[in-house]
């Protein structure tokens, strides 16, 4: 009897031995592993030498949960000054142009672990009323971010307005500008379209795009619709060319954006001197909404609002072409300034 209760006991003492010996080689291996795999760091050696531009990575860790929390008024002063979070004025903003794709390309800078964006459109510049309360009030509706990641916001009216090159000069003389474009005629259709939406809502008529877009006693555009002078790029563009040097903006494909967003993406990083980190995993087709989702990781996606994407009536076609044709000269024009040709007819 003694001698089977001595046999179990070694035998027990072996498994555990053996149990042991096999975590200890386990950790070993993993610990090997971590180390190779360690280069693929998404933070390390992006931003300069350690410890000067680099950004910390609990930003990552905290940027959905945190900043959002802190976005909603939810956050202590002691918890703002904990985490090193700021209120910085933006170092890129995204000027124009209305209905060029302007909230879609916001989202999507908004992948990056780099960006923080502003959620609503400050109208700062382009509003008197708001720029006469101050640059301190602009800054405090900007997001809190950590000092290394870049503040953007988007407020497509800028473009358009004559008082905004001025006073963004003003703010900041080395500010990058982005501005997304589509085919002029198709941006003011989705211009009108929108509109047009607003109007059916309250019950309301309005009046067809071609009455608005022709001039009934001339039979020739009529430039004082706000869509088509909208759609005038090189007018407005030469307005901002009086304050900052063509190397400050970026124009962005809007058509482009929504068929093949990753490109235009990347070359948004390239510009803004951010580290590539927007990737395909980040961007996913969906069929029933007909554009690009957003995939900030594997329990996080955005598609942008269901007003996105707007069926646009049916225009005349004599109307289309008349449009094309007044905007060709201003689009060859746009063309040259800013080094990049579009397809548009």
């Amino acid at each position: 009897m003694l001698f089977k209760q001595q046999a179990l006991l070694r035998q027990k003492l072996f498994l555990l031995g053996s149990l042991a010996i096999g975590s200890l080689l386990y950790l070993v291996a993993r610990v090997g592993s971590l180390d190779r795999l360690q280069p693929l760091c998404p933070i390390d050696g992006r931003f300069g030498p350690r410890g000067q531009d680099e950004i910390p990575l609990r930003a990552l860790q905290f940027k959905r949960g945190l900043l959002h929390e802190f976005r909603k008024g939810n956050a202590t002063k002691e918890q703002v000054r904990l985490h090193n979070l700021v209120q910085q004025l933006p170092k890129a903003i995204i000027i124009g142009v209305r209905k060029g794709g302007t909230r879609a390309l916001l989202e999507m800078l908004n992948l990056h672990p780099a960006v923080v964006k502003a959620s609503q459109e400050i109208h700062f510049f382009d509003n008197d009323e708001n720029y006469a309360k101050g640059i301190e009030w602009y800054r405090k509706k900007m997001p809190f971010s950590y000092p290394h990641q870049i503040t953007i916001e988007k407020s497509p009216a800028y473009f358009i307005t004559e008082e905004v090159p001025e006073r963004i000069y003003k703010m900041n003389s080395s500010i990058k500008l982005l501005i997304i474009v589509r085919e002029p005629t198709t941006r003011a259709i989705s211009d009108y379209t929108q509109v047009l939406e607003g109007k059916e809502r309250k019950n309301k008529t309005y009046y067809k795009f071609e009455k608005l877009a022709i001039d009934p006693n001339t039979c020739e555009v009529n430039t004082k619709y706000k869509a088509v002078r909208t759609s005038i790029y090189t007018k407005h563009l030469e307005r901002w060319l009086k304050y900052f040097p063509i190397e400050q903006f970026h124009i962005v494909d809007g058509d482009r954006l929504i068929t093949e967003p990753l490109p235009e993406l990347q070359l948004v990083e390239k510009f803004l001197n951010l580290p590539p980190r927007i990737s395909q995993y980040n961007l996913y087709f969906n069929a029933t909404r007909g554009f690009y989702c957003l995939r900030f990781n594997i329990v996080f996606n955005k598609c942008l609002a269901g007003s996105k994407g707007r069926i646009h009536p049916e225009v005349d076609t004599s109307v289309i072409n008349k449009l094309r044709k007044f905007f060709h000269p201003f689009n060859q024009k746009f063309y040259q300034i800013t080094g990049r040709t579009f397809n548009w007819p």
